[in-house]
């Protein structure tokens, strides 16, 4: 056997492209169309050149101490890493060790399977509803682990509370892990139930709702058992993991929540009424509670919508995969850009 047949060969995930277009109408990735906190300026002015020699705060322990009390947790409650992708693959890393296949729904964030594929994680799809949901009866049989995104990525469904309840002690002796990335923008945290469940554990990014996907700043929220393990494993696999300028500000963002909050406000404005505009245009949709939205026509398949939006510089999100093929996803922008979109979208559909 040659050295070449013996490399690890794995399907990578493939993210939403970054296209350099002069002009353009970028809503593919679910960036915040809007800056981060205004306190991130006076951080960056501050930076002190002669600290980058040293190593940062391996645990992060201010940013770490920040993220607790905003969540009303103890700080041994909260994980620290680069983007909630970093924590998500560490996650798998410490808790989907079973020879059961860890359980997740048919329509998810595809990057699931990729770690799976990856660790070499056995892992079943479940089939979600003809709206999307997941359905409580195929997640009572004995699996390695559960994990799901709410609101979901890409249809912006969200599970409810009770549901979560269920799950949760329908597989007690699992860990479940939720992916609350977009949660922000549809007030559905898990958080409450961490308190009740040691088998849960929640992670969360700063790319979406506090507009800082450019310094890739995640965390993880669970019981302080989970959160020791998972930085066991960190602490095996890269011991300092988010840099120094990366903590602070991350802290600035923590410290201006209303900042956060007025974003969010202004994101679900406009997607209420894109989403009216929309239906008016013939489209259906799901109840995204993102900052997306999850589209479908019958004027025009999918992928041929898909490409004349891309050839007009209006770049969204499509896959040709079973049960979606249908539907775009569209991220949320700000009034303006909506507002070209549905321009477009009225010329080649009416």
């Amino acid at each position: 056997m040659s050295w070449k047949e013996k490399i690890r060969s794995v399907e990578p995930y493939v993210s939403g492209e970054q296209p350099n277009f002069d002009q353009m109408i970028k809503l593919n990735t679910n960036e915040n169309p809007y800056p981060p906190s205004r306190h991130i300026s006076a951080v960056l002015k501050a930076v002190s050149t002669d600290k980058l020699a040293l190593y940062p705060s391996a645990d992060a322990d201010t940013l770490r101490h920040a993220i607790a009390q905003l969540h009303g947790l103890n700080d041994n409650q909260v994980f620290i890493g680069n983007g909630s992708d970093e924590v998500l693959s560490l996650s798998f890393l410490t808790f989907f060790n079973s020879t059961d296949p860890i359980f997740l729904p048919d329509v998810t964030y595809p990057f699931y399977t990729t770690y799976c594929d990856l660790y070499g994680i056995t892992y079943k799809k479940q089939n979600v509803d003809q709206n999307f949901h997941m359905q409580l009866k195929d997640y009572t049989e004995k699996n390695g682990g559960i994990i799901f995104c709410n609101p979901c990525n890409p249809t912006g469904i969200v599970e409810p509370l009770e549901f979560i309840e269920q799950l949760l002690l329908t597989n007690s002796d699992s860990v479940v892990i939720i992916d609350e990335a977009y949660a922000d923008f549809a007030s559905c945290s898990a958080v409450s139930l961490l308190k009740d469940y040691e088998n849960l554990l929640i992670t969360k990014t700063f790319s979406k709702a506090r507009s800082l996907a450019g310094i890739r700043l995640g965390y993880a929220l669970g019981s302080p058992f989970a959160i020791q393990k998972l930085y066991d494993v960190k602490n095996s696999f890269n011991s300092y993991c988010v840099d120094r300028i990366t903590q602070q500000i991350g802290l600035a963002s923590v410290h201006d929540h209303q900042g956060m909050i007025e974003n969010i406000n202004k994101i679900i404005k406009t997607r209420t009424w894109f989403l009216k505009e929309l239906h008016r245009l013939g489209f259906v949709s799901t109840d995204s509670k993102a900052n997306f939205v999850f589209v479908s026509t019958d004027k025009m398949p999918a992928k041929t919508l898909y490409e004349k939006l891309y050839d007009a510089r209006i770049i969204v999100r499509y896959w040709d995969h079973p049960g979606i093929s249908d539907w775009i996803r569209i991220t949320i922008g700000t009034d303006d850009q909506m507002i070209c979109v549905l321009n477009f979208l009225k010329k080649v559909l009416l």
